[in-house]
């Protein structure tokens, strides 16, 4: 993660002081502000779902099919960043989500719901692709981890506040939340329309000789096939079935509150920003492949026991030691990604692939969980869950570090494996 090839007036980048450009900044303002509406749909969402008198596996579904729309719209969104550039496609995604929000709050049916809440999948998707690329164009090297420690830990504490609000909203009415994401999602297109329209070092880049790097090039990389392996089981966890379980089983099982719900949400949150900004310092100064070791084994056993719980206290015990899992895993992954394309490799392609893989988490992990809950019960449902870190973790052991020698401060891709 890099600023342009060339130095720009507007950067306050200085690698011998270690400092980012005020742009990253602005992404984690944005960032910020997108996790706190996030947060506070979160306890909501399957709670008014069930509201339809549909089950715990429908309401599951309203979460995947979220995550579907992502999927598919993917490599779309990365083509549309590369022809109109990240900073439009940006404010236009982040805009979206913001109407399909709002749309949900007025939905009278789970079919409406689903409808509204899937478009709003598109937009979510061009938020993504457009504010990671230029995550990575903007981020030095040597600071990688760093970077992507600080935009995580902006969503992450916008998600320890939002969750907590949401909870005491439903209380008055389920609508509510989906009027307040709306309306969040705005501000945030407005800040990052007015903090980056007259960047230069935000600008579109000039025509590069530099050739695309391609995700078959990428996945002759065992570092970026376990990421994929990772970011899976992430996507699985976080976006999946922490936000598809967790409220039902704070409700039906715990027999608390629904406010508690999000009170669990918070938790996860709060242990996963802890880390974060620590995690991604650890990553650049010592590499990325223990941080990942360690967060995949601590975010598998803290998502495995969360179903075996029989009380709130230690419900909530095992929800921040997930989160701490994540948070240390999120920087170092991220960072080794990008690693793998350099800030010169003009990786759209394979951040997109990357992304998609917890897409695809976000899609099977609810739909399976919430089979399980169904039909066998919710200690399964997590436990599976927390498998699926267990064997990213077996995946990446054998995968090689890419952190740049810290003397060199590399502005290339870490070099493919000679035998893939």
């Amino acid at each position: 993660m890099s600023a342009s090839s060339a130095t720009s007036d507007e950067t306050t980048e200085n690698p011998g002081t270690g400092s980012l450009p005020r742009e990253i900044w602005i992404l984690v303002v944005g960032s910020f502000i997108v996790a706190v509406g996030m947060g506070i749909v979160a306890p909501a969402l399957p709670t008014f779902a069930t509201s339809f008198d549909v089950g715990v596996t429908a309401a599951s579904f309203l979460i995947s099919a979220f995550a579907l729309m992502r999927l598919a719209f993917a490599p779309a969104s990365g083509r549309l960043v590369a022809f109109f550039g990240e900073r439009p496609i940006y404010v236009w995604g982040i805009s979206i989500v913001g109407v399909s929000s709002a749309a949900c709050a007025f939905a009278d049916s789970y079919w409406q719901l689903l409808l509204f809440r899937t478009l709003g999948g598109t937009g979510s998707t061009m938020f993504t692709v457009s504010a990671v690329a230029l995550l990575v164009r903007l981020s030095p090297p040597h600071l990688r981890g760093r970077a992507s420690g600080v935009w995580a830990t902006s969503f992450l504490l916008g998600n320890v506040s939002g969750p907590i609000i949401g909870g005491v909203m439903v209380g008055y009415s389920l609508r509510l939340p989906f009027l307040t994401y709306g309306v969040a999602l705005f501000v945030a297109a407005f800040v990052g329309w007015l903090m980056l329209r007259k960047s230069t070092l935000a600008a579109p880049q000039p025509k590069s000789d530099a050739p695309t790097m391609t995700v078959r090039q990428a996945l002759r990389h065992r570092t970026y096939r376990a990421a994929l392996l990772s970011n899976f089981s992430n996507g699985w966890t976080v976006y999946g079935v922490r936000i598809a379980l967790v409220p039902l089983f704070v409700v039906e099982v715990l027999r608390a509150p629904q406010s508690m719900a999000g009170v669990a949400l918070s938790v996860f949150a709060a242990g996963n920003a802890a880390v974060l900004m620590l995690s991604g310092r650890i990553a650049d100064q010592r590499g990325r492949k223990p941080m990942v070791l360690a967060g995949l084994a601590i975010s598998g056993v803290g998502s495995g026991v969360l179903g075996f719980t029989d009380a709130v206290p230690w419900f909530l015990a095992a929800s921040l030691v997930a989160g701490v899992g994540a948070g240390m895993l999120n920087p170092a992954q991220n960072a080794a990604v990008a690693d793998v394309v350099g800030a010169k490799g003009r990786g759209g392609p394979v951040l997109a692939a990357f992304q998609m893989a917890a897409d695809c988490g976000a899609i099977l992990g609810p739909l399976a969980a919430g089979v399980l809950a169904d039909t066998v019960s919710y200690q399964a449902a997590f436990a599976i869950t927390g498998g699926t870190a267990i064997l990213a973790l077996l995946v990446w052991i054998g995968a090689p570090e890419t952190r740049p020698a810290a003397a060199e401060r590399r502005d290339e891709p870490a070099e493919l494996d000679e035998a893939a």
